[in-house]
């Protein structure tokens, strides 16, 4: 079986692989295609919250509701980029947004 895998910078990915975990730094042209891959080959997908940043919403949004494998934003560690707002984002899917 293969292992996670951390979509994310350099530095960040440095711990991940540290962890176990197969790790990817793609330039932004290739960031769609390496997420992806890692999407029909492992068991568990993880972006880094900067790297989240340069995806389309449509396509983040499309991503973060698979099921299998299970993809997640995972905070950056020295604070550069916040997590995306949940609440908020369900909120606007339902239509109660207040």
């Amino acid at each position: 079986m293969s292992s996670p895998v951390y979509i994310g910078d350099e530095v960040e990915a440095a711990g991940y692989r540290l962890a176990g975990l197969e790790v990817r730094v793609p330039g932004k042209d290739e960031l769609l295609p390496q997420i992806h891959s890692a999407c029909e080959q492992a068991p568990l997908v993880l972006i880094g919250a900067a790297t989240a940043r340069y995806i389309p919403t449509a396509e983040l949004d499309r991503l973060l509701a698979l099921v299998t494998p299970p993809v997640v934003i995972v905070p950056d560690v020295r604070h550069r980029a916040g997590l995306p707002d949940l609440a908020t984002r369900l909120r606007a899917q339902l239509g109660v947004l207040e």
